[in-house]
């Protein structure tokens, strides 16, 4: 009888061990009417509650529980699937580059953890149900992390590794009447862990589905369908491989939206391959995901229909041409995303209604593809995808980045790099390529297999590329290792690289032609970022080597955890006491990981991902139509007018763009010539619903500003100055308000009798750095900001026991009174600025930031004045850009007009408290209390902000739950800010285009007043 040996667990070329060979992953049925319903007779569930041991390495592990007659009721409950970690064993690790037990114990690829290695014992007692008994019975393991040891009864059944694919047994030789005992024992990390180094949270456990399957008696153990199409396309092959378990029969029916376009018979055996040749098929892409119902009724040599498989079919081509990836025949753009399998509450487990969920989202957002980074996912994903319509890089369980970004192998020993040409490697590579591909080569949306993420290069990785080209020539094959090690540069298809800046990819193209070039990771998302992307969707534009990339990444990897009083928060590495970490580096997604719910950031992504273009002017537009195959009548179009922010007009326009075409089309409303700002706003909207959204919903939009002159609005009033030796005050008609020559400011502006300031307004050259600050160093770089922020006076320091003052000076004239403070600013080299103040008759107060910029003193992250109001003014009213928040760098996305929130709404739920909620292109907003007292600011298209917290509190903060209980409404009224930046999150800077200029001098001016 044998045995399982955990020595073999430390062995790369053990990692199979009595496991069934992959197959399609289609599924099959008893009858037409249990496909109908969905009833897969064929299976049993083993999900729900197992019995559980943990113990934190193999030596503390229980020997020989899996025996029958070891008892286990006293051992825990656990649910499966789940995380061990998730359910109260062991903690999450959140790790990055580096191996998760670096620094506790030293081992070499190959080798294992001995002192910590979890190792989780389930046990399930199950009976064979009725349908079952007497035929072959087997089980499948959808997910296990990461090496997998099962029995029966006491017998070793088998072993497997490869934590993303299934892993399948035949038990029918152990299977006994009655209560029969399933165990299995989950090791946390095998040899095969130096191949799963993902930048992810390190879980373990049976984390997806567990069943027992059983089979007809003439059974479609594997299927394969491929669509050929001519060069005109007008006519195509069905290509159907079967591999069967028996002979028998097939009945093979062809249909679209229910019109059948084949129906044939045929002899089944146990290698077959079918034809079925159609004329005019309706083609499948992301834009028109059309799919075709294939029906295979399998009968047994009597005729008796025994097995029902449904599969749906997607004709396409997809293929290398003139050295440009083309589908159908036309060049494609990728407009994609990386996507992790991720659940805030349930780790890599994710349920098919956040599945949905997410592809909702990304269509409703224009994106068309997604790289599955960096491993298979769960079946259904593809299944969504071939309906929803989304392209995929379809990738392999591969990443060994920690064996290769090490200092040893910058200084040239490449010997510890994982797999490289090591051939101990070889073997477990090609099974994990094998397994994807065999279970998902019927999924249309997959155009490119990809052999892995971040592994260096070498020849092991370019066998495995040599495997997917011998098996599937209706796809190509990623990899964009081959950067580092271009020996084997054929590895991949297409050039493939990360965080290459836009120029560099020009100049990359300008010397190498030879391959299509993408990104396959770029405009690092995390917190507040997604700066300057569309110079790379501009590029797609201008280069056709270039062919889009796929954002890093999808979703937040953050996990709900409980604070000390019991609320919970989004937790990230360190949380746990997990070390080594990386901390909150897994906070990059454009949706957010408690809700997945689009960040801000996503407004941008749509806009610049978006199909359409709409170049408007005062009496026209010009329409650009990029999809590859769908025609702009197939969208309503709206062109809509707004005076100063309210809409006047609105009317319909027809358009007829043939695809990767243009028009200029008149626009069906008068040029304005009574004064005012103008806004003109051509939407593109869904005619109809869809799987994915409603009709209505807008696709694309473009915006056209233009502006009747307006006469300058006038202050009129009365007003009292009253001048004494330490106040300078002024009255009017329902406001007063004073200045302090002792405190250096404006201590109060009263209004309606209500007081309506909190503190003293100050200049402010700081924001709360965002992680692509943090990345490169701009909280150091730029520290003297702060500095003079936090700390800048209207006194001097002297070499005497006191200060100088630095009296304000005074202008008063029949219009206003104006006050004019300098301010000291704790600089090296010492610099100042000056902060005035203009108090009109009515109330207004026009305010003027001057700075005369200091050769030594380089760019400053903020220019403008910060205000503090009581916590009740929580209503944001504004005309500028919107809804989301936008910056110099990230605002194409954003419309003109009139908005409204709350004053918490804008506190983005980025994992590390950072700046956000900036408002860009503002001519006026307001915060108001429930009873609509407040202030309101004007200004000439300036930045506003409006946040429960100043910049300093938020930055002392790395949790939500660390921010001080709100007491305030924090106003920053800014020229600019410096842009988010967002090319990378470890070093690349904001671009110099959306700094602020300090060479020159900087003067600010808005205004203010009580409402």
């Amino acid at each position: 009888m044998k045995t399982f040996d955990y020595n073999q667990v430390k062995n790369p070329e053990y990692f199979r061990d009595n496991r069934l060979d992959a197959h399609s992953s289609h599924r099959y049925y008893q009858s037409l009417e249990a496909m109908e319903i969905e009833e897969e007779d064929f299976k049993y569930s083993l999900n729900g509650l197992w019995k559980f041991h943990y113990a934190k390495n193999y030596r503390s592990a229980i020997q020989g529980f899996e025996k029958e007659e070891y008892c286990c009721k006293a051992w825990d409950d656990i649910r499966v699937p789940a995380h061990i970690q998730m359910e109260g064993y062991d903690v999450p690790q959140y790790a990055n580059v580096q191996y998760p037990w670096e620094g506790k114990e030293y081992i070499v690829p190959g080798q294992i953890p001995e002192e910590f290695n979890p190792v989780a014992s389930y046990v399930k007692y199950f009976e064979v149900p009725e349908n079952m008994k007497g035929k072959r019975i087997f089980i499948s393991f959808h997910g296990a992390e990461s090496g997998l040891a099962v029995w029966l009864n006491g017998e070793f059944v088998g072993y497997s590794e490869d934590s993303f694919t299934p892993s399948e047994f035949e038990l029918t030789p152990y299977i006994k009447d009655g209560k029969n005992k399933l165990a299995a024992q989950v090791f946390k990390w095998t040899s095969s862990s130096w191949c799963e180094d993902q930048d992810f949270f390190r879980f373990s456990g049976l984390y997806r589905d567990v069943y027992l399957y059983t089979i007809p008696e003439v059974h479609i153990a594997d299927l394969r369908v491929r669509t050929y199409l001519d060069d005109t396309f007008a006519k195509a092959d069905l290509e159907i491989k079967v591999k069967a378990s028996a002979a028998g029969k097939v009945r093979i029916t062809l249909s679209h939206q229910e019109e059948i376009v084949c129906c044939q018979e045929n002899l089944l055996e146990e290698d077959s391959t079918f034809v079925i040749k159609t004329e005019n098929p309706k083609l499948w892409s992301a834009e028109v995901p059309n799919l075709y119902d294939l029906l295979l009724e399998v009968m047994n040599e009597n005729g008796d229909v025994v097995e029902v498989v449904p599969q749906k079919v997607g004709f396409r081509r997809f293929e290398m041409k003139n050295n440009l990836m083309t589908l159908n025949g036309k060049r494609i753009v990728f407009k994609g995303v990386n996507r992790h399998e991720f659940c805030s509450a349930t780790g890599r487990h994710v349920k098919k209604e956040d599945v949905i969920k997410d592809i909702t989202t990304m269509k409703q957002n224009n994106i068309n593809a997604i790289r599955t980074s960096h491993y298979p996912d769960e079946t259904m994903i593809y299944e969504l995808c071939d309906e929803y319509g989304l392209y995929m890089i379809a990738e392999n369980n591969l990443e060994s980045h920690g064996s290769w970004d090490a200092p040893a192998v910058y200084a040239g020993d490449k010997s510890g790099v994982v797999p490289m040409d090591n051939p101990k490697w070889l073997a477990m590579m090609l099974d994990r390529v094998n397994s994807m591909y065999q279970r998902d080569k019927n999924h249309p949306s997959i155009l490119i297999w990809s052999c892995g993420n971040e592994s260096y290069g070498g020849k092991d990785i370019y066998e495995m590329s040599r495997f997917y080209k011998k098996e599937d020539p209706t796809r190509l094959v990623h990899y964009e290792g081959v950067f580092h090690d271009r020996r084997y540069n054929d590895t991949s298809d297409m050039e493939s690289q990360m965080y290459t800046s836009v120029e560099n990819i020009k100049k990359f193209l300008e010397k190498d032609r030879t391959k299509p070039f993408i990104c396959c990771e770029y405009t690092h998302a995390m917190g507040n970022s997604c700066g300057a992307m569309h110079k790379y969707t501009d590029l797609t534009d201008t280069e056709p080597l270039y062919q889009g990339g796929f954002i890093w990444d999808y979703i937040d990897q953050s996990i709900d955890k409980k604070d000390r009083y019991g609320k919970i928060y989004q937790a990230y590495g360190g949380d746990f006491g997990d070390h080594p970490c990386d901390y909150n580096f897994s906070g990059n997604g454009i949706v957010y990981g408690k809700d997945r719910n689009p960040s801000p950031k996503m407004q941008e992504v749509k806009f610049n991902y978006q199909n359409i273009t709409a170049e408007v002017e005062k009496d026209k537009v010009t329409v650009i139509n990029k999809n590859l195959f769908a025609n702009t009548n197939t969208f309503d179009c709206t062109v809509a007018l707004q005076k100063d922010g309210k809409l006047i007009k609105q009317a319909v326009l027809e358009t007829n763009v043939e695809p990767l075409s243009k028009e200029e089309y008149k626009l069906p409303i008068p040029v304005q010539t009574l004064q005012g700002e103008y806004t003109i706003t051509v939407s593109f909207l869904l005619k109809e619903d869809t799987l994915w959204a409603k009709r209505g919903h807008e696709v694309a939009f473009g915006q056209y500003i233009y502006e009747v002159a307006k006469e300058r609005e006038e202050h009129k009033g009365e007003f009292e100055v009253i001048n004494s030796d330490h106040n300078f005050g002024v009255k009017g008609e329902n406001f007063e308000v004073m200045f302090s020559y002792l405190n250096g400011g404006l201590v109060s502006y009263r209004y309606g009798g209500v007081e309506m300031i909190k503190a003293i307004p100050k200049p402010n050259f700081w924001r709360t750095p965002t992680d692509n600050d943090e990345g490169n160093l701009m909280p150091m770089r730029y520290a003297q900001w702060k500095i003079a922020s936090m700390y800048l006076s209207h006194k001097k320091p002297s070499d005497g026991n006191y200060p100088d003052s630095m009296n304000p000076e005074l202008e008063i004239t029949e219009e206003y009174a104006k006050i004019t403070y300098t301010y000291y600013l704790p600089t090296t080299p010492e610099a100042y600025c000056n902060l005035s103040y203009k108090v009109y008759g009515d109330g207004y107060i026009e305010t003027e930031l001057y700075y005369e910029p200091v050769k030594e003193l380089k760019d400053m992250p903020e220019f403008g004045v910060i205000f503090k109001f009581d916590a009740d003014y929580e209503n944001v009213s504004w005309y500028g850009m919107g809804y989301e928040e936008t910056y110099a760098d990230r605002c194409r996305g954003a419309k003109l007009g009139i908005y409204n929130n709350k004053v918490k709404d804008n506190m983005a739920k980025y994992l590390n408290p950072q700046e956000c909620g900036n408002k860009t292109g503002v001519r006026w907003a307001s915060v108001t209390d429930s009873k609509g007292r407040g202030m309101l600011f004007t200004g000439n298209k300036v930045e506003f902000s409006a946040l429960p917290y100043t910049p300093h509190e938020m930055e002392n903060a790395r949790h939500d739950f660390e921010l001080p209980q709100i007491h305030y409404t924090v106003v920053r009224v800014s020229k600019q800010q410096m842009g988010v930046g967002g090319d990378d999150s470890w070093g690349a800077k904001t671009h110099k285009e959306y700094l602020l200029n300090t060479e020159e001098p900087i003067r600010f001016i808005f205004g203010f007043k009580g409402i």
